[in-house]
């Protein structure tokens, strides 16, 4: 689907949607936990429906609600699964590891890029543990073998997700395991995250030593805080001139993009932006600061393995709207140029498209956004919502 917007000043309030992070954190819990657990989220998304039907796969029983997901944890394990991750990151890089504490023998099958992001070094590290993995087809992963408690090392400068799968195996794992962290640390934020989600249900893991084996505490309810990463795009709007303002977010929240909030501000002057933590809002803080003064973004390497490559995807968005942005290995600058109008390809990531729609507001001429529907991923009804603040759009079928 592609999608024409037409440009209009938006104006009103949005509520924010639940954090697509912390749900796949508290649905992993309430999946292992020692009694049925109430997820309050009332509304999902394609990956957060991914790893609930890949935790159902593995015996945990998941209803979705009209509030959010009622889960009975698993009594049973099968001796195998298949597990769909469709195209997200979150969903592989947190159950492949808990599959190995568990013992069961699990393909996991994949969509999109997902079988081109990395894996390394938790590959080599479950393997070193007592796991065998084998990839046999290219959209699939075989996990054997079962990981042993023990002491775990990984470079921290990969992807966070890798640490937050090994902390959920490790408590799985009966015994005491140790994971160390080695190099550069990358979005830190994301690691205290699922610390916090972990520590809801009764799991200490202080300084990464983790007691496992023993079923995770049920709270009973638990609340899925507002989701910062999604909110950035309409908080951006009001920065760019519009008149929008959001509710439902947590100022203190442990979620990395929280720093939206005070680096829009930031914007108005050029300034330089480590995306080390934050890999998730360059695209749209690309689209700010191409609107204001420009910007210099570093630490991008990692952008370069999310759903698209973000960092020519956005170089392309905003050279296509009428903007200017150029990299190297390791910078992206921003040109304060203004944007004024064109066609996006989406490149299949709904940080993208999200984007370009918000750059629509300011710009004279209209956005047409290719792929429009990859929104589905994280926010199902980014446009609906937009349309109900006074976005003016067409769609066009394929």
């Amino acid at each position: 689907m592609d999608i024409t917007i037409f440009p209009r000043t938006l104006s009103g309030t949005v509520r924010a949607i639940p954090s697509k992070s912390q749900a796949h954190r508290l649905l992993i819990c309430a999946a292992f936990a020692d009694k049925p657990t109430t997820l309050l989220c009332p509304e999902t998304n394609r990956d957060i429906e991914a790893t609930a039907e890949c935790l159902e796969a593995l015996g945990a029983d998941i209803v979705k609600t009209q509030s959010g997901y009622a889960v009975s944890p698993v009594r049973r394990l099968p001796r195998e699964a298949i597990l769909n991750c469709r195209d997200s990151g979150s969903t592989l890089r947190f159950l492949l590891p808990v599959a190995g504490a568990l013992g069961v023998d699990t393909v996991f099958q994949m969509e999109g890029r997902l079988p081109e992001r990395p894996l390394s070094p938790l590959w080599e590290e479950m393997e070193r543990m007592g796991c065998r993995l084998s990839r046999p087809t290219q959209t699939s992963i075989r996990c054997q073998g079962r990981l042993r408690a023990g002491d775990y090392t990984i470079d921290g400068g990969v992807s966070s997700q890798f640490i937050t799968g090994l902390l959920f195996a490790a408590a799985l794992i009966p015994g005491e395991s140790r994971i160390r962290l080695t190099g550069k640390v990358e979005s830190r934020p994301y690691i205290t995250m699922t610390q916090r989600a972990m520590a809801l249900f009764g799991v200490d893991t202080h300084d990464f030593a983790v007691q496992g084996g023993s079923p995770f505490l049920s709270p009973g309810t638990v609340t899925v805080e507002g989701d910062w990463s999604n909110a950035a795009f309409f908080l951006a709007a009001e920065a760019l001139g519009n008149h929008v303002s959001v509710e439902n977010l947590s100022p203190d929240s442990p979620q990395g993009d929280r720093a939206v909030g005070t680096l829009l501000p930031a914007l108005e002057e050029k300034i330089t932006v480590s995306a080390a933590d934050i890999p998730d809002l360059v695209p749209i803080l690309a689209v700010t600061a191409a609107c204001s003064q420009g910007a210099e973004f570093t630490d991008i390497r990692r952008l370069r393995l999310k759903e698209s490559d973000r960092v020519a995807a956005v170089i392309a968005m905003l050279e296509n709207l009428g903007g200017k942005a150029q990299a190297d290995e390791n910078t992206l600058t921003v040109y304060g140029t203004g944007l004024s109008g064109g066609t996006v390809d989406s490149a299949n990531d709904h940080r993208i498209a999200m984007s370009a729609a918000i750059a629509a507001t300011v710009c004279k001429e209209p956005v047409t956004i290719l792929g429009a529907e990859c929104v589905k991923k994280s926010y199902p009804h980014f446009f609906e919502e937009y349309a109900r603040l006074g976005g003016t759009y067409e769609q066009h079928l394929r």
